[in-house]
C-alpha cells in the first residue's frame, strides 16, 4: 500500500503519522507526508516527541505536495483538526481518501510537561490507527476501501 498523509504545514501531525507508520509498518506500507503550505522545517517538539518514542527523528523534513506528484498513493489521509476549524488540503488524485482528525499539540500554549503529554497522547492515537492500517495493507487491494471505512467508524473522531 502506498500512503500519503497530508496537512497544511507538514510540521507536526503528518510528520508524526509518517514516522510512526514507517516505524511500525514499513514492510507493508510505503509512506510519505506533505503539506499544502509546508513550514519548511519540522516543529522541534515533534522531533523531540519522536525521539522520546524511540523513533528515528533525524530524517524527517517538511515537504510540499508537489514534492510527491509522482508518488501516486493508493490512500491519502488528511490529519487536520476540523474541531479546531482547521482547513485541510484537498487531494485531487485518484486515491482512497480518509480523514483523521488529530489535535495539533505543537499549537498548544502549555508548559513543557503538559506539551510532552499532549504529544504522547497524539502519538498513542496514531500508533493505534497505524496498527489497524498495517492489517488493512495486508488485505487484497480490492478490500481496502471497506476496511478503511470500518477503521474510521471504529475511531469516530478520525
Amino acid at each position: 500500500m502506498k500512503l500519503l498523509y497530508i496537512c497544511t504545514h507538514n510540521r507536526c501531525r503528518s510528520i508524526l503519522s509518517e514516522a510512526i507508520t514507517a516505524d511500525l509498518a514499513a514492510d507493508v506500507i510505503d509512506v510519505r507526508s506533505a503539506g499544502s503550505e509546508p513550514a519548511g522545517q519540522v516543529h522541534p517538539s515533534t522531533l523531540q516527541a519522536l525521539q522520546r518514542a524511540g523513533i528515528d527523528h533525524r530524517s524527517w523534513r517538511s515537504e510540499s505536495l508537489q514534492a510527491h506528484q509522482t508518488f501516486a498513493p493508493d490512500v491519502v489521509i488528511t490529519v487536520c483538526d476540523h474541531a479546531a476549524a482547521e482547513a485541510c488540503p484537498v487531494w485531487l488524485g485518484n486515491a482512497l481518501r480518509l480523514h483523521w482528525g488529530l489535535p495539533d499539540p505543537s499549537k498548544l500554549q502549555l508548559d513543557e510537561v503538559n506539551t510532552q503529554a499532549a504529544f504522547d497522547q497524539v502519538i498513542a492515537e496514531i500508533r493505534q490507527r497505524v496498527m489497524r492500517l498495517r492489517d488493512i495493507a495486508q488485505l487484497p487491494p480490492q478490500q481496502w476501501s471497506d476496511a478503511l471505512h470500518q477503521l474510521v467508524e471504529e475511531h469516530p473522531h478520525a
